[in-house]
């Protein structure tokens, strides 16, 4: 038991530059909300449904992060900062690293019978900030999931997901850097402009070279009109 835990704490020191020791680690509400988790999950097992939920909601009360007790974690699943929401059958592999503002969510079945209705995470996943994934997506191994991206798709094994709706960078798996990628979002590796402000600093410069273009067309024809003038 203890040395689990000992090695849950250093998968989160290996994967968090913050804490300068495994004691600080162990404020971490992303901690807590798991600990508490797994007693939920055992209760909304053994059929102690009311149960599961109390403890549900002490640690939403006491973490900010909503984890539905009939959701399936793995080892090393680590919240950082917190403020997530993780829906009844969302499915979440090993050392999957969540940021703040994150909703595993659910769609709304067109049988109108419950089932599996929140995203599978596999193995290695890491979701940015603000990222929402719906649906019973499955995310594939290594993926990676941009800040405020939206999925609603399957996401292929070693695929960066970026934008509204979420759509690949088209980086292969087999080209970018096996290890953890902090945030999960590239700083340095080729990626698609990122929605309207890209768009909008394109159009800026376009207009700008336009108008450089126009001031010396009226400069030359003002100085041919001078020249006129003279003879």
């Amino acid at each position: 038991m203890l040395g689990n835990l000992v090695r849950y704490l250093d998968s989160i020191v290996a994967r968090d530059p913050a804490p300068r020791s495994r004691w600080e680690v162990l404020l971490y509400p992303g901690v807590w909300a798991v600990f508490w988790h797994r007693i939920a999950h055992a209760l909304f097992n053994a059929d102690l449904f009311f149960l599961a939920r109390v403890v549900n909601h002490l640690s939403r009360f006491l973490t900010a992060i909503d984890i539905h007790p009939g959701a399936q974690i793995g080892r090393n699943f680590f919240i950082d900062h917190g403020f997530t929401v993780i829906g009844e059958t969302a499915i979440i592999g090993d050392n999957v690293t969540i940021y703040q503002c994150v909703t595993l969510g659910g769609s709304n079945p067109t049988n109108g019978v419950g089932g599996k209705r929140h995203p599978t995470l596999l193995d290695n996943v890491i979701v940015g900030s603000g990222a929402q994934i719906i649906g019973p997506v499955t995310i594939g191994k290594r993926a990676r999931i941009g800040a405020s991206a939206v999925v609603t798709e399957d996401v292929p094994e070693g695929a960066t997901m970026i934008g509204l709706k979420a759509r690949s960078t088209l980086v292969k798996a087999e080209t970018w850097a096996k290890e953890f990628i902090p945030y999960g979002t590239p700083c340095k590796e080729p990626c698609e402009p990122t929605g309207g402000a890209q768009r909008v600093e394109d159009l800026e410069q376009q207009v700008a070279l336009l108008r450089a273009q126009v001031e010396e067309l009226i400069s030359e024809r003002q100085h041919a009109a001078r020249e006129n003038e003279r003879w």
